[in-house]
């Protein structure tokens, strides 16, 4: 999970990333989209793996 948040400071990465989406991501290329996928894909992860968890197959 921490990969995700990497760097820390001076705030997350992805929440900067998140907040750059949220205003309308303009100026956004493929870099920063494959950027947002690499940094989400921690917490993707953790969300499939508690779903399987309570919705045991």
């Amino acid at each position: 999970m921490t990969l995700g948040l990497a760097p820390f400071f001076p705030e997350p990465h992805i929440w900067g990333k998140l907040k750059w989406v949220y205003g309308g991501a303009k100026g956004m290329e493929f870099m920063d989209w494959f950027d947002i996928f690499l940094h989400g894909f921690p917490f993707l992860l953790l969300l499939w793996l508690i779903t399987l968890k309570i919705f045991k197959r």
